[in-house]
């Protein structure tokens, strides 16, 4: 992943929102952050819708992801870096995420890719966890059940609901663990 934004950004916001630097170093968010509070202040937030599309339109034509200010805190909570709270963010544009192709995934896959990413899949460990986790995949892009951390034992033949799924009416089922669904990370 990459942090901030490129120089194309800075000649749209420097005036209006401070000066944003692209840098071209593979990173994951927490390193991406320490990095740029080491060098420059911290990750750039994108507080207003101004903001945002200002960034989207600067980032239009980029083919690398980069990273923002922007994270949920212990309360599961969206915040900016500088500790505002996110409330006007846009949401997916029509038609995407592109039939969702890169956030469906086996239950191995969805592991993969949120420790490389985040923690780990998500454990629902409380009752606020399992509400925010509900709220978070109603939508209707968002498929029927998504992935969470449970598991049952190593693969045994013929046995292929192993894998814990949330579905969106609040129960947790085995489900075969090659199916591609959405899933949670934290």
């Amino acid at each position: 992943m990459k942090i901030h934004l490129q120089s194309k950004v800075e000649d749209v916001s420097e005036a209006q929102f401070g000066k944003h630097v692209y840098v071209d170093i593979p990173k994951r968010w927490q390193e991406a952050r320490d990095y740029c509070r080491d060098k420059y202040t911290d990750l750039s937030p994108f507080t207003t819708p101004l903001d945002q599309e200002r960034l989207k339109n600067a980032t239009m034509e980029m083919t690398k992801l980069v990273w923002i200010g922007l994270y949920r805190d212990n309360e599961q909570m969206w915040r900016w870096t500088g500790e505002e709270l996110a409330t006007n963010i846009q949401t997916w544009a029509d038609g995407e995420p592109k039939d969702n192709e890169k956030f469906v995934k086996t239950w191995e896959e969805a592991l993969e890719h949120c420790r490389e990413t985040h923690t780990d899949l998500t454990s629902l460990n409380s009752e606020t966890e399992q509400r925010l986790a509900l709220s978070e995949i109603q939508h209707d892009h968002i498929t029927e059940r998504v992935w969470i951390g449970l598991r049952d034992q190593e693969h045994q033949c013929p046995l292929r609901k192993r894998c814990g799924a949330l579905t969106k009416e609040g129960h947790w089922e085995n489900w075969d663990c090659e199916e591609k669904v959405h899933f949670i990370c934290y």
